[in-house]
């Protein structure tokens, strides 16, 4: 589904010129459950804004589907992250004024549904992360697991080829981590949305079939991980 070849990233800071990426090659296939890992400063937010479209300014070859994505124009490079990617971050990032419902439906608004053809599929995706009947709610009404799970139909609602996780369990404890964490296990066997989570958790790692370890701007090791599905 994705592969990189041979991405080259650098940033100009000032006088210096960092090298970020390092002829960096990458397979991810549809379905897969990748978790990233890797020390502060190791390439892994770079990776993932180029990963979901986010930054196209590299040099190396971004293939979808095995096609080259032609995404250096910022209009272009908007539409296809909004049609192919979702993502969920530590922070929940939901507008704290409004409710639930509202939230979840801003992607189908932007994608030019009315607010009465939004609010059904906005409910059937509330139903499938487990709060529907939060949907009146704001935001700092809800605990940090409900809030999370807010940002995952957020992210599901477009029916995205992968979603991005960044550290979404971060601002959690154990507990509550380890239900997002299953969440994301159903939704990716059940929906088939590839997932690729970013972590320096261990215990969170786990729950993808593959771990990927990144090492100044390389990747250092892969391990594949066999999951029972319940």
């Amino acid at each position: 589904m994705i592969k990189l070849n041979n991405i080259n990233k650098y940033y100009t800071m000032g006088e210096e010129t960092l090298h970020v990426l390092k002829d960096f090659s990458l397979e991810i296939g549809s379905g897969e459950f990748v978790a990233i890992m890797g020390p502060s400063g190791s390439g892994k937010s770079t990776l993932i804004n180029l990963l979901g479209f986010i930054d196209s300014k590299y040099s190396g070859e971004y293939l979808y589907e095995g096609e080259v994505l032609d995404i250096r124009n910022d209009n272009r490079l908007s539409q296809v992250r909004n049609e192919m990617v979702g993502f969920v971050f530590q922070n929940f990032s939901l507008i704290e004024t409004d409710t639930v419902l509202e939230n979840v439906e801003l992607p189908l608004l932007y994608k030019g549904l009315s607010k009465r053809q939004a609010r059904p599929i906005v409910m059937e995706y509330l139903e499938k992360v487990g709060i529907a009947e939060k949907w009146d709610k704001l935001p700092k009404q809800l605990s940090g697991g409900q809030q999370q799970r807010v940002a995952i139909a957020r992210a599901l609602i477009n029916q995205p080829k992968f979603i991005i996780a960044d550290e979404p369990t971060g601002a959690l404890d154990f507990h509550t981590s380890t239900e997002i964490m299953n969440l994301f296990r159903d939704v990716n066997q059940k929906e088939q949305v590839t997932i690729i989570l970013v972590t320096h958790d261990d215990n969170m790692a786990h729950y993808a079939n593959r771990i990927i370890r990144i090492f100044d701007g390389r990747i250092v090791s892969e391990e594949e991980h066999q999951h029972e599905i319940h």
